[in-house]
């Protein structure tokens, strides 16, 4: 199922770690980079709340860590939790952002690429509100490209070969953003936004 977006407005810049223009939720769960962190890895995620809904203000209050338990069981499970992502971008192509591109975002967990372990010191978490198994919204790649682009602008050590899924850098522990991500169009989407 395609969800058409309103308009989708130009992404604007970067300005001190955080992107103009869009929706800020600033999150509690991060930490500081060491100033002399090259960022260089994207990951890729997926996560809906509660599972394959779509929508609701659930994952938003899970990263600013204000999840209410009682609204369904599945939350119960998962409210003690201290995670975030950098932005999340929504079915419909609204981004939201919650930790600065400067600082870590509480993303990875457990994680290893290319030999490095705690992936979150050198990485940014990009959230799609998606599950492994539903197909991503056009508009949902088209966004992912354009921020990767600005990304890039800013952070030019993230090459297009350090763009991973989190199941790349967590096998075995982790399978977002599934089998259902596109690799093929979403590259296809970055040479449109050269």
């Amino acid at each position: 199922m395609k969800i058409q977006s309103t308009a989708i407005k130009p992404l604007k810049v970067i300005n001190n770690g955080w992107l103009t223009g869009i929706e800020h939720q600033v999150s509690p769960h991060f930490s500081l980079r060491a100033s002399d962190t090259v960022v260089e890895l994207l990951v890729v995620h997926n996560i809906s709340l509660p599972p394959a809904q779509f929508g609701g203000p659930y994952i938003t209050d899970l990263f600013l860590g204000r999840l209410d338990a009682s609204a369904d069981e599945y939350l119960q499970a998962i409210s003690h939790l201290k995670v975030s992502a950098h932005c999340l971008i929504r079915r419909d192509g609204q981004i939201i952002q919650y930790v600065s591109f400067n600082d870590n975002a509480w993303h990875a967990g457990v994680s290893s690429f290319k030999g490095r372990e705690q992936c979150n010191e050198f990485s940014i978490g990009i959230e799609l509100e998606g599950t492994d198994d539903i197909p991503y919204t056009d508009v949902q790649y088209l966004q992912l490209a354009a921020l990767v682009a600005k990304l890039q602008a800013s952070y030019s050590f993230i090459s297009h070969n350090n763009i991973v899924g989190h199941c790349d850098i967590a096998p075995g522990r982790k399978t977002d953003p599934g089998e259902v991500f596109d690799w093929q169009h979403f590259k296809q989407c970055l040479r449109l936004n050269k």
